[in-house]
């Protein structure tokens, strides 16, 4: 039987995944530890985490606990020093949970980045089974945090789950950060502004709904700890999470065109982020696959809502900034 209520920590609370991932575990009855806010540009940021990990495993005592890492600010394009300050930070929390009084109580999600392990990769659809293979410093240092979380959950015998998603879109995306195409494309359309594409549009991907990823998380967490409890012993698990449903950017454009009532502004442009792009992401997963039957959001109606949140933003802000 799975172990309930575990002291909840979701590092990241404030993002699109990470504000999911709180309501998903609140509904699910888990306490939730909240540190307050961190200064992620700070330059002491990797010795606050250490601290707050610290202070966590010491409030989870010898009772279950669990943490849900969603923070991470890099995108594609991000540059290498960015993303090592990242790694630094994610290090210090994990050597902040090093000490755990009940290291079997406790795991560990990291949100890895299917896009950007499988950039380079060969015969999609990929799965777990297959080579990562990154193209873009960002996929690299997904692919480095997930190499240090495993080595860090055999040296502490604390279970770890490396979660591959696909690409996140839904209600609360931050409109700052050059990424979301589904959030950009309603963002263009509600301001009337013309948005750039540096893919052709048949590239196909693989859009989660981010409710939808954060409940499969949920899910998985369950699992994780539910086959820990029977195996009494530490796992090392890697799961990718997606609708399974690849679509083309072109079938994108028709959604919101349908929903919009009107041609998307879009024009296609030249970049050299383009590079690191491959053709077909398509997903699959071998691993815990009763877990992907869980009813997925409708593209269409995904899209829908998430033009709702963009309406009501624009009408409460005045404008789309964040």
């Amino acid at each position: 039987m799975t172990p309930a209520s575990p002291l909840t920590w979701v590092v990241g609370s404030g993002g699109l995944l990470g504000s999911h991932l709180v309501r998903s575990e609140a509904a699910r009855g888990r306490p939730i530890w909240a540190p307050g806010p961190i200064p992620w540009s700070a330059q002491d940021a990797p010795q606050i985490l250490h601290d707050h990990a610290r202070a966590f495993v010491r409030a989870a005592g010898a009772g279950p606990w669990q943490v849900l890492w969603s923070a991470g600010a890099g995108v594609t394009g991000a540059s290498k020093e960015s993303l090592d300050d990242e790694l630094r930070v994610f290090e210090a929390a994990l050597d902040g949970l090093s000490e755990p009084s009940a290291p079997m109580q406790g795991a560990v999600f990291f949100a890895s980045s299917a896009g950007g392990l499988y950039g380079g990769s060969k015969n999609p659809p990929f799965d777990e089974t297959t080579p990562v293979s990154p193209l873009a410093p960002y996929g690299r240092a997904k692919l480095a945090a997930e190499t240090r979380l495993r080595e860090w959950g055999a040296a502490t015998g604390v279970s770890v789950l490396c979660g591959r998603i696909a690409n996140l879109y839904g209600p609360g995306q931050n409109l700052a950060k050059p990424q979301g195409l589904i959030s950009q494309m309603l963002k263009a359309q509600l301001t009337a502004q013309p948005l750039s594409i540096y893919v052709s549009l048949d590239t196909l991907r693989d859009y989660i709904y981010t409710p939808d990823a954060a409940e499969l998380v949920a899910d998985a967490m369950d699992r994780l700890r539910t086959e820990q409890a029977a195996a009494g012993a530490p796992l090392d698990v890697t799961k990718v999470l997606a609708s399974l449903r690849p679509v083309t950017i072109g079938e994108i454009i028709g959604e919101v065109r349908l929903i919009s009532k009107r041609r998307p502004r879009i024009g296609l442009a030249a970049s050299p982020v383009a590079a690191f792009q491959a053709r077909n992401l398509s997903l699959r997963s071998v691993v815990w696959t009763e877990l992907d039957h869980r009813p997925r959001t409708p593209l269409a109606v995904g899209i829908q809502r998430t033009a709702a949140d963009l309406q009501l933003r624009w009408q409460r802000t005045g404008g789309l900034t964040a």
